[in-house]
């Protein structure tokens, strides 16, 4: 899995990275041992439970302490270690498809490295990953796989990947929500523009699932700071509709309303108990983060 060739795998991002992982926090069902807590139980790593001794049970799993005390036979059973499947959710609407500065990053952009460097990182540790691209409709699902082949395809679709026209993320979340079937990793790459309340109830949705999440909420700085002066035409990327407004006249209800818009994102992932990342693209993708996997990575 080398960078060389991929639009959207740079070196010097990945040896920023490097040495960093993405454990899952969560029980997640996985299918090889690994680095992530399984539901399933084998012979391996943490102590779950005991169980009563059936003819032709090995022996070597025998808890001697428990016979001694009991004069009854019980084995040892653990927790295995294992590897997670995790599925990236990238919105590719046309929202993500602004960038403030003239010949800047676009959201979508920005998201698209995020996506090709978080790939890496868990298919290096052997993790299963998987692609979906959406905006009204899912666009693109490649699903779980951890092959080298596999890692070219996710790669090489990002690659593709174009900005479409409106979203609808609350629907769009519940229907995903319902298509994945065994308990994974699902990180969510998106600017979050949609109603608050139907945003937590899909996040809800996934949690009732049983799957962990991460919500990269990815924003240009000139969508927060609005640093606009003079009368200026402003363009709803997803409806086409255009507004002239003096910026001086609606920039402090305007920041009063992102600060809102933004402190509701978060508090609704808290109560989710999932990871909301705040991305600025003025930011290097590849710093933003490492400071979170290292974050994380603390017990």
């Amino acid at each position: 899995m080398k960078g060389r060739g991929y639009r959207y795998l740079e070196p010097a991002a990945l040896a920023r990275v490097r040495n960093l992982g993405l454990a899952a926090r969560g029980v997640v069902e996985g299918f090889i041992a690994g680095l992530h807590s399984s539901p399933y139980k084998g012979f391996s790593v943490e102590f779950a439970e005991h169980r009563k001794y059936a003819p032709g049970d090995n022996l070597r799993y025998l808890d001697w302490r428990v016979l001694g005390r009991t004069d009854r036979l019980y084995l040892k059973q653990y927790e295995e270690e294992t590897n997670l499947r995790a599925q990236i959710l990238l919105d590719a609407s046309n929202s993500m498809a602004f960038a403030g500065a003239p010949g800047g990053l676009t959201k979508l952009q920005y998201g698209s490295f995020l996506a090709a460097v978080l790939a890496y990182v868990m298919m290096r540790q052997q993790d299963a990953v998987g692609l979906t691209t959406f905006d009204t409709k899912v666009r693109l699902d490649l699903p779980a796989g951890a092959s080298p082949r596999h890692f070219d395809e996710i790669m090489k679709r990002l690659e593709a990947v174009r900005p479409g026209r409106t979203t609808d993320l609350g629907a769009t979340l519940h229907r995903l929500a319902d298509r994945f079937k065994r308990r994974s990793l699902i990180v969510l790459i998106s600017d979050l523009y949609d109603d608050p309340e139907a945003i937590a109830t899909a996040l809800h949705h996934f949690r009732h699932k049983r799957h962990e999440l991460i919500v990269f909420q990815v924003l240009d700085r000139a969508e927060i700071d609005f640093p606009y002066r003079g009368t200026a035409s402003f363009l709803d990327m997803e409806t086409g509709e255009t507004v002239q407004v003096d910026p001086s006249y609606v920039r402090d209800d305007y920041r009063q309303r992102i600060a809102e818009f933004l402190d509701r994102c978060r508090k609704l992932c808290a109560d989710c108990q999932i990871d909301h990342v705040l991305m600025d693209t003025s930011e290097p993708y590849d710093r933003a983060l490492s400071r979170y996997l290292e974050r994380r990575a603390r017990p």
